[in-house]
């Protein structure tokens, strides 16, 4: 088992209460938003870029792959980095998940066929996997959850920055630069996260006997890899009825149950079950997968709609989120604020849970005669549902369990919130698939609906149909929205109940709250005063 870890002697940059000094954390914050930047901008990129890829590579029948490897390696691999982080070391295993990252940022951009890009793009996910949880848990030893809200903002600032800015950086680079700068423009940002974070970070550090759970993390990622192929392939690439995907489906069912077997046996299982003890860690679990299912579902559905039915630019697709992501950036700072201040949070996953239902239907409300100012209201909704959930799931999960269990608690609700986007997206896009055909079918007869083309339609496709066909197909966008939405808000429904069920247990950390806490601020009881002191005793250079 795994020795009590041991703080640094102190460095000189304590605050007078024991805690690092407020202007070091946002020194080695700013490293951090940076490395978690590289992740996220990432996806956002590539995904203007992938036409002329597609162009150049050919192998338009594996498109898919190139994003379906890196969700399926960073999936996999976030509960292992989480686990190693716990044993050897958070700032070495963050710091080698940023090299992997560039690493294969590197030969993605060299590649010279469309199988070499998919490996490579595997290896990319692999180190993203490592890069979201790092900088969770990292955040996690250094800042103490009563604390941590002021810092909220930075990180739904950097959300915003990648989802507004991806799209638009991703197409001037590759006008301008070409497709493989697409990968490449990670380098500059990851050397100065690796500078940054080598220079300015120091955790306490890591002495342990226990040995990794191999068997363990195999199971878990046979469970994560079916998982993640259900639903990418269900209702695409397969019938959901079909031999493959019922296989695994089986696949996914019996390792689960193997890989729960196993963690009961385990010295240092790579998921210790016990955080699952806890009623609120569970909960935040939840509610964190229901929140991936409305928000990357919204994010993929929102800008279809707005092309297709309103006639947007798709260059400017980033923008069209601009409402929702704006809403979401300003609603997760004032949670943060207010949840420093008060030591108070409970109120902010019912709110946010009963804004997503509410936003959500608004959402699946549209129609051909939505305007795109109406629009950008429902969206604001679900901005700020989302907002309230996206800092404060991850928060009170960490609250949940002990110090020693920071880097699997925050693995484990990043995974939950990854899966919960994987489903999402597969769900709602097989429902708005199935309606948009149906509706097609309905208003133009199979034939003319069948020389149309389908749900995957273009804006230069779209432009070059007749009249009454794109008319058709507007309609049938709006059905497809409209089911897909009001899907999401029904799902969304189960977390605003389980919202009710949070335990508002006081914040470990500075504050009346956390100083009167007999608990060290764990629902489970396991996470005392010396756990939190160790917390606070991590320092960071300036």
């Amino acid at each position: 088992m795994s020795k009590t870890t041991q703080a640094e002697p102190g460095t000189g940059t304590e605050a007078p209460d024991g805690g690092p000094k407020p202007r070091s954390v946002r020194v080695v914050l700013l490293a951090l938003m940076i490395a978690m930047l590289l992740a996220m901008l990432d996806n956002m990129i590539i995904g203007t870029a992938m036409p002329t890829i597609v162009g150049e590579l050919g192998g338009l029948e594996h498109l898919s792959w190139v994003v379906t490897a890196y969700t399926l390696a960073t999936a996999a691999s976030t509960p292992i980095w989480g686990k190693i982080g716990d044993m050897y070391g958070r700032k070495g295993s963050f710091l080698t998940s940023i090299v992997i990252f560039l690493i294969g940022s590197v030969l993605s951009g060299m590649a010279q066929n469309m199988g070499q890009l998919i490996g490579f793009r595997a290896i990319q996910g692999l180190g993203a996997g490592g890069l979201m949880v790092g900088v969770m848990a990292i955040i996690g030893d250094l800042i103490p959850p009563r604390e941590r809200g002021k810092y909220q903002g930075m990180m739904a600032g950097v959300m915003a920055l990648a989802m507004i800015g991806g799209p638009l950086i991703g197409g001037t680079i590759t006008d301008h630069w070409g497709w493989r700068w697409s990968f490449y423009i990670n380098l500059p940002l990851g050397v100065v996260a690796l500078a940054m974070v080598t220079a300015v970070l120091h955790l306490p550090k890591k002495k342990t006997k226990g040995k990794i759970d191999y068997l363990g993390a195999a199971l878990l990622t046979l469970a994560i890899t079916s998982t993640v192929l259900v639903t990418t392939w269900g209702g695409t690439e397969y019938a959901w009825g079909s031999a493959e995907i019922i296989g695994l489906i089986v696949v996914g069912v019996v390792s689960i149950a193997a890989f729960l077997f196993v963690e009961t046996r385990a010295a240092e299982p790579v998921m210790p079950l016990h955080i699952f003890r806890s009623r609120n860690f569970t909960l935040m679990s939840v509610i964190g997968f229901l929140t991936g299912f409305a928000m990357f579902g919204g994010v993929l559905y929102l800008p279809l709609f707005q092309q297709s039915v309103q006639g947007a630019s798709a260059t400017n697709s980033g923008l069209l989120l601009l409402p929702m992501l704006l809403s979401m950036m300003v609603v997760s700072l004032i949670a943060g604020r207010v949840t420093t201040s008060s030591g108070k949070y409970k109120m902010f996953p019912i709110a946010g849970g009963g804004l997503m239902v509410v936003g959500l239907f608004l959402l699946s409300q549209m129609d051909t005669g939505t305007s795109r100012l109406m629009s950008g209201v429902f969206m604001a909704v679900l901005g700020a549902g989302l907002g309230f959930l996206m800092q404060i799931t991850m928060l009170v999960a960490q609250n949940s369990v002990e110090m020693k269990d920071m880097g699997v608690a925050s693995s484990s609700a990043t995974l939950f919130r990854t899966l919960g986007g994987s489903f999402g997206v597969a769900l709602m896009g097989s429902l708005f698939t199935s309606q948009v055909t149906r509706t097609m079918t309905d208003r133009l007869g199979p034939e003319a609906a069948a020389k149309s083309g389908s749900a995957q339609l273009d804006a230069a496709h779209l432009a070059q149909l007749k009249p009454v066909v794109r008319e058709a197909y507007q309609h049938a966008v709006a059905a497809g929205t409209h089911s897909a939405f009001l899907l999401g808000a029904c799902i969304a429904v189960i977390g605003f109940a389980a919202a009710w069920f949070v335990k508002e247990v006081p914040l470990r950390g500075a504050g009346p709250a956390a100083g009167g806490s007999k608990d060290g601020g764990a629902d489970n009881g396991g996470a005392d005063n010396g756990a939190a002191a160790a917390a606070a005793q991590a320092s960071v250079a300036h």
